[in-house]
């Protein structure tokens, strides 16, 4: 292994900031550390804690920042051509980050939205690596999508690209927060399957999901239904089935226009396994067209915290990593 060998990648997020320091050679996450955003603030100053950080990195491997190859920055918000165009939660808005942090570091700097760079973590090293379409639907408080071909990262024309979360599932059915009605995210996210777990529990009161709460609802997660359902729950298997097929629905809208290779789920649902990447195939292989020798794989999220990370990491492996 030579000094050569190490990129950085950040995870930029609201509350957080995660850097890692990659060896290329080996594929690995060599030191991580993280500080706090203290989000909204300027780009500058977020700026300089990410290079603070960088060299601590770098003292612990006994390198300076300029040993490294390359910065590459997941963030939050709407991305195009290194600008973060809007990033409510960081207070940004046209901020061209990529020059900022680069005139600070001293190093090449790339900048992506948080779930290209998770697809493109899978496209570069994970469930991807010998595909030559990607395509990730990232499922937390929102839904987030990625779209990778030919491992070169679709921003769109605009850097608005791959917003999976605001595809329209149900018309005028639930209120998003994008201002429209019946997106994907409001039927599909972790939170949504949180309003309705919550919502089943009201109406089965003799439901398993209270005792996996502890009689106090304002416990519950994304886990209780699944627990609930595991252990022979029919509420809980309402709540569970109602969920997995608005993505079935959703996944294979994205299926039947573009044919990816692979279309990833990550996000903590991912954890879920078999429970829910099973039934998730079935809806899917109902609702989009193909044939058995010749399908979309869909396929859990090989990296999970570490996604943005490896994908901010590996983005300048290629000169041109965006089409």
């Amino acid at each position: 292994m030579t000094k050569h060998n190490y990129s950085i990648g950040v995870d930029l997020g609201g509350t957080n900031i995660a850097v890692g320091l990659l060896d290329i050679g080996t594929r690995k996450i060599v030191q991580k550390m993280s500080v706090k955003t203290n989000a909204p603030r300027p780009c500058e100053e977020i700026s300089e804690d990410i290079v603070e950080v960088c060299n601590k990195l770098c003292a612990l491997q006994e390198i300076t920042l300029q040993d490294v190859l390359w910065i590459g920055v997941a963030t939050p918000g709407i991305v195009k051509a290194r600008v973060v165009v809007s990033a409510v939660n960081l207070g940004w808005k046209n901020v061209d980050f990529g020059k900022i942090l680069e005139d600070i570091s001293h190093r090449p700097t790339y900048v992506v939205n948080d779930a290209n760079a998770a697809a493109y973590a899978e496209a570069m090293w994970g469930v991807g690596q010998d595909a030559n379409s990607v395509m990730a639907f990232t499922i937390g408080t929102g839904v987030g999508g990625g779209i990778v071909i030919n491992k070169k990262i679709w921003e769109g024309t605009n850097g608005f690209a791959a917003e999976m979360g605001h595809m329209v599932l149900v018309p005028g059915g639930r209120q998003c927060a994008c201002g429209k009605k019946g997106c994907i995210e409001v039927y599909c996210s972790a939170s949504a399957l949180v309003r309705q777990t919550i919502s089943t529990m009201l109406d089965a009161r003799g439901s398993l999901m209270w005792k996996e709460v502890q009689g106090d609802i304002n416990r519950v997660n994304g886990k209780t239904a699944f627990k609930a359902m595991k252990a022979g729950d029919e509420a809980a298997k309402r709540v569970v089935d109602a969920f997995i097929e608005c993505l079935g629905l959703g996944i294979s809208n994205v299926i039947n226009v573009f044919q990816p290779d692979v279309i990833c789920i990550g996000g903590g649902m991912s954890r879920e396994g078999e429970v829910l990447m099973a039934p998730l195939r079935k809806h899917v292989h109902e609702n989009s067209f193909g044939t058995d020798d010749s399908r979309t794989k869909i396929v859990a999220a090989t990296f999970e915290n570490d996604a943005g990370i490896i994908g901010a990491g590996v983005l300048g492996l290629q000169k041109d990593c965006f089409v």
